[in-house]
């Protein structure tokens, strides 16, 4: 049950939230104290069939933290392989990369440095208005749950706050609503963000998609056209434990939060615990592992919450959007098998579209198509989920960049990022108020 916020609990909370974002968070806490000093993020590129089976026997007698892909099982040949290696092991990659003749290259040459250049190393700046909220720096969970309630505070006639439920670790799961009230049953777009703790630009976009609906409401016609038109239900922090945790103690943290029995590992990957070929390729049945699938389908209270919101409003959910990054990609399903969805062709179509709209504002290129043959094979995924359950437009974006940065892109970025990504989505959402006839 989706529950609303009252004027006094929002005064109340507002007010919590505030007190407690503001004291929270010193320098030293998202500075970790200093534990990536002299790791590195390699990018790898096998080029044939022998070098992957030495690169993936390799990571079995290494501990590394996989970024593309996320699984060992999903490289392949002539893909390159980014990987964050701990500083007491980066030699011994080193040389055993060299002996197998493989190529390499080091993109991160001091991780420490890197989160410290991303978040602008806020001990030797300023916001830059203590009274305005800055959309081109990251925020930690607190101050976005506290923006959260100041949006529906000050915009009383088009956006709407309320929780569908709490996290594992007990916090709420909340969702704005956004649009001009004018009948009861609009068609509806929903977007989420920060599934996966680590992608912190994400958490970013959904908070700039909110900022320029509203303020571009008055003099833009096509966003007046579409709050007006649509609903927008946007979920600024999907995975609220874990984006929590990589602010607090491990910057990349991907999985929920949740305890497992008998294992010393915890969380579970929110993007594979959807009901939809529930931990078949793609996903790990090991708790330990970054994909691991949960126990069971929707284990994850944040993914069942989701789940049951959807389901009781799939009659107007058009579209369903999840925000991830890195690859500067547009897919949509299937993740899990390699055919083609029977609306093809209005699926393809709004990509195309999309992309181009979103490169006509830097020249930045994304690719688009199935994630299947797009990225890889996943089983349990958000997009495929929705698109079982009659949401025909199910996408997900993965943001900037392709791997320079990986998870650190810095601040500056921000916008350039959130305001292509803008123009994509707003011709999704412009695509619904069209009828596809291909």
């Amino acid at each position: 049950m989706a529950l609303p916020i009252t004027d006094l609990s929002r005064t109340v909370l507002f007010g919590c939230v505030v007190i407690f974002s503001t004291v929270l968070y010193t320098v030293d806490s998202y500075l970790y104290n200093n534990r990536y000093v002299g790791d590195q993020v390699f990018r790898i590129i096998p080029s044939s069939n022998t070098e992957v089976q030495a690169v993936k026997q390799l990571f079995l007698n290494l501990t590394v933290d996989l970024w593309q892909p996320n699984s060992a099982s999903l490289i392949r040949e002539n893909s390159p392989v980014d990987v964050r290696v701990g500083r007491n092991k980066t030699q011994w990659l080193r040389r055993h990369l060299y002996q197998a003749h493989i190529n390499y290259e080091v993109l991160i040459s001091n991780l420490q440095t890197q989160i410290e250049k991303q978040t602008g190393y806020r001990s030797s700046r300023k916001r830059r208005s203590e009274l305005q909220y800055d959309y081109e720096v990251y925020h930690p969970l607190e101050e976005i749950q506290s923006w959260m309630f100041e949006m529906n505070r000050t915009n009383p006639h088009l956006v709407d706050l309320f929780s569908i439920g709490q996290s594992y670790e007990g916090r709420p799961l909340y969702v704005l609503q956004l649009g001009k009230r004018t009948r009861p049953f609009k068609k509806a777009v929903w977007i989420d963000c920060g599934v996966h703790a680590r992608e912190w630009i994400g958490p970013a976009f959904c908070q700039w998609f909110v900022k320029e609906a509203l303020n571009s409401y008055q003099h833009d016609t096509s966003m007046r056209r579409l709050m007006n038109q649509l609903n927008f239900y946007i979920m600024p922090v999907f995975n609220v434990d874990g984006y929590h945790y990589s602010w607090k103690t491990d910057r990349f943290w991907r999985k929920t939060r949740s305890k497992i029995p008998k294992y010393h590992c915890r969380g579970v990957d929110a993007n594979r615990n959807w009901k939809v070929k529930w931990c078949d390729q793609g996903a790990s049945l090991h708790p330990c592992d970054d994909t691991y699938c949960g126990p069971f389908p929707e284990s994850e209270p944040e993914v069942k919450a989701v789940a049951k919101f959807l389901r009781k409003h799939r009659k107007r959910v058009k579209a369903y959007i999840s925000i991830h990054a890195y690859a500067q990609m547009l897919l949509y399903p299937y993740s899990y098998k390699y055919a083609t969805i029977p609306n093809f062709n209005c699926v393809e179509s709004a990509a195309q579209n999309a992309v181009s709209a979103l490169y006509s504002a830097y020249g930045v290129r994304y690719r688009y198509g199935p994630a299947s043959t797009t990225l890889y094979v996943s089983s349990g995924s958000s997009i495929d989920w929705a698109y079982k359950n009659g949401i025909s437009y199910a996408f997900a974006f993965e943001l900037r960049d392709t791997g320079y940065y990986g998870f650190l892109l810095p601040e500056a970025l921000i916008n350039p990022t959130c305001t292509e990504t803008m123009r994509a989505i707003k011709t999704i959402a412009s695509g619904l108020l069209k009828k596809c006839t291909k």
